[in-house]
């Protein structure tokens, strides 16, 4: 590669600034972000960039759902004291339905609430005219070519399209994205530089991507020496995409340097620590691996499954066995799953199968694993152990309960939801009436049925059927519910109101605080009904812990209306789960709820578990 571009005339490097979205592994061209490049002979006029703001890959840590569980069971001790003496509870659909919280819920809801509006398969026809449209104008106007052209062929071809700026820029992305052949896109490299006398840092990035995502590694290596000579520093792009191509040869140890020259600068991602940690376990080196996994713990970053996945896959190594014990190994491994459990994260099937198979050959130890489903009653169809209760222990409790008052129902700003009048209004009716047993959200129930005239209607059949279980309610609303119309009935609402305990808020005020507010200062048993998944106010919370608790709590006590409110049937409601879905561990077996989709949703829980189990 390097005779193609050597010169014996000065080349000075173009600066390319930061500001172009080629830097970062998340640029919208480049989204696996990889380079190489054959540029050989180049002098620099510090064309470095100043670090700027740094792309990084974000995942959804918040993570929710629920389980399904039996509809006839008896709720909690305190859920039978709330009853008056009656024996029946919240009317549950017996046949173990769907949760809101199960994961794939929303997808599916979302695919068929589309084919009842009989437009799913329009907006797929007109989405896909429309992408077809503006694929073929793309490539209708610039169309690499099937070979490796002469100087004097690119230099036509440019003419041919007037001399459009950025010729070579754009061309070098059109390569990459049709992942056109290597020596293409190597003429058109020594062909810009040898005409301009300069060659930009942007083109010699996105060079570097094609190779990198080619997996031309050797060229990557030219690339390195050409970019570490005139460059006094790498951007976070380039750097990521050598840490990448190094780390998957026999020269993973350069890596290394790349990362530390990297963190002076800026917080390398997850993606970079754990190229390397691969790289480290598949050569034997599992001291740096874990050492290079303690620090991405220690930032506080999230490892990625697929560096989880190499340090499971080496347990039982004999090179492994030679830097670290057995038994110290295996605590290591532990620590990922309560740190797993610890962050409510859930792998996904592939890495799940690899920690099955690195129990199951653990030395001296006799684990098993089995495939299971989310359990009904909260109880292990392998092993028959009990999950842990879905209830919050009193200290956590309070603790959601102080953090629910001070970030999400006051906040920063208490007039965004309410006034302080209103809010110390609603507190002293709360402290005036007897704990309730659930708070129903009387707008968002009301807003069930597509109906707007059914809206009384709707939320008198769900209160009715939660006082005829016995249970004290409490409806939210707003003013406007009281005034006599089509949707709301007058004498709909006074029945409502003969059923319930009602506050009306202003119009302009948020319901969702006053909700959780009741909710919360009616002791534990105390549940709500709504559709709304509270993600908004989960957010409100300033610290991870605080969220995971606060989902944990909001998937144990809320109740969502099954299907359709119609006139003259009975209301039910899905399924409340009896035990966390979280991984967790006693002293002879690791229950871990996994990830089988890629449909789940922030609010979702995985409903598929691995079971081990061992004998002593």
């Amino acid at each position: 590669m390097g005779s193609t571009l050597m010169f014996k005339g000065r080349i000075c490097l173009k600066p390319f600034y930061h500001q172009g979205s080629f830097f970062t592994l998340n640029s919208s061209i480049f989204k696996s972000s990889h380079l190489p490049l054959s540029a050989r002979s180049l002098c620099t006029r510090d064309p470095y960039p100043k670090p700027g703001a740094r792309h990084t890959d974000r995942r959804s840590d918040a993570q929710g759902g629920v389980n399904k569980s039996t509809s006839q069971n008896r709720e909690e001790d305190c859920w039978d004291g709330a009853r008056r003496g009656q024996s029946s509870t919240i009317r549950q659909k017996p046949s173990f339905p769907k949760s809101v919280f199960a994961a794939g819920n929303a997808k599916r809801t979302a695919e068929i609430q589309k084919r009842k509006a009989a437009l799913f398969f329009q907006e797929e026809e007109q989405h896909g005219g429309e992408r077809e449209r503006r694929t073929s104008r793309g490539t209708a106007f610039l169309q690499p070519p099937d070979r490796p052209l002469s100087a004097a062929e690119w230099r036509d071809l440019k003419e041919s399209l007037g001399n459009i700026p950025r010729f070579d820029i754009r061309m070098m992305c059109t390569l990459f994205t049709t992942a056109a052949e290597l020596n293409i896109a190597k003429v058109l490299l020594t062909t810009g530089s040898t005409e301009t006398g300069t060659l930009s840092y942007e083109l010699l990035l996105r060079y570097l991507t094609l190779c990198v995502h080619g997996g031309h590694d050797a060229e990557v290596f030219d690339v390195y020496e050409i970019m570490r000579g005139n460059f006094p520093a790498l951007d976070t792009g380039a750097s990521s995409l050598f840490i990448q191509s190094f780390s998957r040869t026999e020269r993973w140890r350069e890596a290394i340097s790349v990362l530390d020259k990297f963190k002076k600068v800026f917080t390398p991602s997850p993606r970079n620590y754990g190229e390397i940690i691969t790289a480290a376990m598949l050569n034997g080196d599992t001291t740096t691996a874990w050492a290079l996994y303690d620090e991405i713990i220690e930032k506080g970053l999230t490892p990625h499954q697929e560096t989880w996945e190499a340090l499971f896959k080496a347990a039982g190594n004999p090179k492994q066995e030679e830097a670290m014990s057995a038994s110290e190994y295996q605590e290591r491994l532990l620590g990922i799953l309560l740190h797993m459990r610890d962050n409510q994260i859930y792998p996904q099937h592939s890495l799940t199968s690899t920690i099955k198979a690195s129990f199951e050959r653990l030395s001296g130890q006799k684990w098993t694993g089995s495939w299971t489903s989310a359990p009904p009653k909260g109880v292990c169809s392998c092993c028959g152990s009990q999950l842990e209760s879905i209830k919050l222990t009193d200290e956590e409790y309070q603790h959601l309960k102080d953090r629910v008052m001070a970030d999400i129902i006051q906040g920063r700003d208490v007039f965004k939801k309410t006034t302080p009048e209103e809010l110390e209004s609603f507190k002293a009716f709360v402290k005036k009436n007897p704990a309730f047993d659930v708070v129903v959200d009387g707008l968002n129930i009301a807003n069930l049925n597509n109906d707007k005239n059914l809206q009384s209607v709707t939320l008198l059949a769900v209160v009715s059927e939660l006082e005829r279980q016995g249970l004290t309610v409490l409806v939210l609303g707003r003013k406007h519910m009281l005034c006599p119309s089509r949707s709301w009935n007058r004498y709909n609402m006074k029945l409502i109101q003969q059923k319930a305990h009602c506050f009306f808020t202003e119009n302009i005020s948020e319901d969702d605080p006053f909700l959780l507010y009741a909710t919360l200062h009616s002791r534990n048993h105390c549940r709500f009904v709504s559709r709304d998944m509270m993600r908004d106010h989960k957010a409100c919370l300033p610290d991870g812990a605080s969220r995971r608790l606060f989902f944990k709590w909001q998937r144990g006590h809320q109740l969502v209306v099954d299907g359709f409110v119609t006139a003259g049937k009975r209301v039910r409601f899905q399924s409340i789960p009896t035990y966390d879905t979280i991984v967790q561990t006693t002293a002879d077996s690791w229950h871990i709820p996994y990830d089988d989709t890629e449909d789940r949703s922030t609010y979702e829980v995985p409903q598929k578990w691995l079971c081990l189990t061992t004998k002593h």
